[in-house]
């Protein structure tokens, strides 16, 4: 067995297979040269953790005790799939397997023209990053989704002089659409972060942040946090990959169009969905949780135990706040509020398939009583139903 990758979900993998009684020999390609780690305290712990967590500590799996051979430093670089096997290609040689796992996970997108902005992806961007910033320095972050709220934050906290621009009107839009991201907008000010929000970046240099409307923003250090991409470019052409990159995967996460023996799993994927239709990889319970469903589809195909659907979850620390979403907003979806964002406290959205009681998505801000009732609702095969008019009344509990 080769698993192409050495992050979350490759070390899942070969977690799983050594708990579903898988005795033959596993192989582990990395590319950074470290051991595996957890990537979400690289934002959230920027400044205050300067080592990683790693994943031995984290989840209590030791991918080197597991796996027979631990490369972490040969990447894969090429891959031929055979009708009974693969061979993987590397800089030392090449590997021959029965099976493959590609679970790469993905990088972070550097727009061309954007030179002089450094990304957060790994722990070497973590740690570049943290000794660039000193109180005082002017920070100019390009993107308000999940990564650069964080970064804001921590960053505002250390009385780094931080500015944000974000292209779309509001932030969090490409995940939780203009209206709900707008409700963030407040807490930015309230940190101290200048926001400007669309506004399109031309170009990054040495000078600082180039928009589209003339306006330099001048920075010491310039943080590009406009999304990632997966990082699959080594296939070339070898399996079928969406336009940027990904692979569609079935329920077990054989990846469509291939043999069954090639399977992935984590950031690299774009995973069918009963419930939520299509789902993009990046999710990381996904990948702590995942290489389980994977493994015991691979090892016992045909098996007719129902897979788990596990809803997309994401969770951040930002500007104060502790969010948690649960389910996939669609951009049609109607918006319920629990509670009231202008009063300080916490609040919860619910994202609606529109004229219906369907629900596709939960968002908690600050209300840790909502969070388990959120992730209960999407254990169903089938979109959850919730009365819009129960679920908008705060003193209900949405476990109700």
């Amino acid at each position: 067995m080769a698993v192409a990758g050495a992050g979350l979900a490759a070390t899942q993998t070969v977690a799983a297979l050594r708990e579903a009684g898988y005795s033959g020999r596993v192989v582990v390609l990395g590319a950074e040269g470290v051991p595996p780690y957890d990537r979400p305290p690289l934002s959230k712990h920027l400044l205050d953790r300067v080592t990683p967590a790693w994943l031995a500590d984290e989840v209590g799996t030791d991918i080197t005790s597991l796996a027979d051979e631990v490369h972490l430093d040969r990447p894969a670089r090429g891959l031929v799939v055979h009708g009974a096997g693969v061979t993987v290609h590397t800089d030392h040689g090449d590997l021959t397997a029965d099976a493959v796992v590609v679970a790469t996970g993905a990088h972070a997108h550097r727009p061309d023209g954007w030179a002089g902005a450094s990304t957060l992806h790994t722990a070497a961007d973590a740690e570049q990053l943290r000794a660039a910033l000193r109180p005082g320095d002017r920070l100019v972050v390009v993107g308000a989704g999940w990564i650069g709220a964080e970064v804001a934050g921590v960053a505002a906290r250390a009385d780094v002089d931080v500015t944000v621009v974000e292209a779309a009107p509001a932030p969090l839009a490409a995940a939780l659409g203009p209206q709900v991201g707008a409700l963030t907008t407040p807490w930015y000010d309230e940190h101290g972060v200048r926001l400007l929000t669309g506004r399109q970046v031309a170009a990054v240099d040495g000078a600082g942040v180039h928009l589209a409307d003339g306006t330099t923003l001048r920075a010491d250090v310039v943080l590009a946090a406009v999304g990632a991409r997966p990082a699959t470019a080594w296939l070339g052409a070898s399996l079928p990959r969406e336009p940027d990159g990904a692979l569609r995967v079935d329920e077990g996460f054989a990846v469509l169009g291939a043999p069954r023996h090639v399977r992935a799993v984590g950031d690299v994927t774009l995973r069918r969905s009963r419930r939520h239709g299509w789902v993009p990889g990046g999710h990381w319970d996904g990948a702590l949780r995942d290489p389980t469903e994977l493994v015991a589809d691979l090892l016992h195909p045909g098996a007719t135990a129902a897979r788990a659907d596990r809803a997309p979850y994401v969770f951040s620390t930002q500007l104060g706040h502790e969010l948690t979403l649960f389910g996939q907003p669609g951009a049609d979806d109607d918006v319920v509020l629990r509670g009231d964002p202008a009063a300080g406290a916490g609040w919860t959205a619910l994202w609606y398939r529109p004229g219906t009681d369907a629900l596709a998505a939960v968002l908690t801000v600050d209300r840790p009583r909502d969070v388990g009732a959120a992730r209960r609702l999407f254990t169903t095969p089938d979109l959850p139903v919730l009365p819009r008019t129960r679920a908008a009344d705060p003193a209900l509990p949405l476990r109700a």
